[in-house]
């Protein structure tokens, strides 16, 4: 482990400098390369393009003024080949985006949501232990607090999970909490983040998913860009404001940030700790419709249709412990959020779909 500048230019000795970020081509995870190329990071990347696209590495790299590193197509449940990805590079850390993400989906297919998020995580883990790195940021989720009731939720909010996707989350939390008891050198952080959503400012990385988006954002822009006729509105009978559910938006630029000031407090010590990321504010379904339409200028149409299963009416966050523990608070707000995603679909109104295929892998 080399030392490395962090941010503010002071040598952070001990801090991670190679990092291999698992799902890197989804939406969350490419914005996470540009963040960690930013800041000195070197990144060995694996993806298998079940929900996204190796076209945008090369975006990445235009963003970043530098290359990515190794990219290998690969499923994280395939032990052999991402023990062959381990045994040809050094790797520090590991940042775990790749899952399915799918709340809606997830109570369709549930036994692929378990096959590929408890057990990609369960081959990751085995991996790293015996190559001997035992340091993972993992992504995880609000949607283990399930109907939780009103008001921001802290950590300490009782997980009850109420669809697949969440619940498979909440095992993951499980078994990497008993690794941690178990191999007492392991270093945990697990962050639980509400609603990521946005785009990079440049609008050349955004969230552009195969087939209807399951997330609000991307389903508002591509009907503002004319690419669906009207959106869904799933309920508008819950116990809140407007009758539509609340949830906590995140940017997904403060969403990658916060992973990689995560990578600076593996020096804190070993174990698991579980942290809340989000801006403490809820918005309804109608709230960012309204905001969206204030960004591009024209109005959203929408339908209402009945209550997805496993949805819940609201989610909040309570993030103060991060602020407390790493001085980590989000600066940008709905408005930026529904700007940077409408700029995004603007300069590509079909998403990534034209951009020449990259090869699997790359040194």
């Amino acid at each position: 482990m080399r030392t490395r500048p962090n941010h503010t230019g002071i040598p952070a000795a001990g801090t991670p400098s190679t990092v291999l970020v698992t799902g890197g081509a989804g939406f969350i995870g490419s914005h996470a390369c540009v963040e960690l190329l930013d800041h000195g990071y070197e990144l060995i990347v694996v993806d298998d393009y079940s929900n996204s696209t190796p076209q945008v590495f090369a975006r990445v790299e235009r963003i970043a003024g530098r290359f990515v590193g190794a990219v290998y197509e690969l499923d994280i449940r395939d032990r052999r080949a991402l023990s062959a990805v381990f045994d040809r590079h050094s790797v520090d850390a590991v940042v775990h985006f790749a899952a399915h993400k799918a709340v809606g989906e997830s109570t369709r297919m549930p036994i692929q949501y378990y096959d590929t998020n408890v057990g990609g995580t369960t081959a990751l883990l085995s991996v790293m232990r015996e190559h001997g790195v035992h340091q993972l940021v993992f992504s995880s989720s609000c949607s283990v607090y399930g109907d939780a009731g009103r008001g921001p939720l802290d950590e300490t909010t009782p997980a009850r999970p109420t669809n697949p996707y969440a619940t498979s989350k909440w095992l993951c939390e499980q078994i990497l909490a008993d690794v941690c008891r178990r191999t007492p050198e392991f270093a945990v952080l697990c962050l639980r983040y509400f609603n990521p959503a946005g785009a990079h400012a440049s609008g050349l990385l955004g969230e552009d998913p195969h087939g209807t988006p399951d997330n609000l954002m991307p389903y508002v822009a591509q009907v503002a860009v004319g690419r669906r006729d009207r959106l869904r509105v799933f309920g508008d009978d819950y116990a809140t404001t407007d009758g539509t559910a609340i949830r906590d938006y995140l940017h997904v630029m403060d969403t990658v940030e916060a992973h990689r000031v995560a990578l600076d407090h593996f020096i804190d010590g070993p174990g698991m700790r579980v942290f809340n990321l989000g801006v403490g504010r809820g918005s309804s379904v109608m709230d960012v419709v309204n905001a969206f339409s204030a960004a591009c200028g024209r109005p959203i149409p929408y339908e209402v249709v009945g209550r997805r299963p496993g949805d819940v009416p609201e989610l909040v966050a309570d993030a103060s412990a991060v602020a407390r523990a790493w001085g980590w608070r989000p600066t940008r707000d709905l408005a930026a959020m529904c700007r940077d995603s409408w700029h995004f679909q603007q300069l590509n109104p079909h998403g990534y779909a034209g951009s020449a295929r990259r090869p699997a892998t790359k040194e």
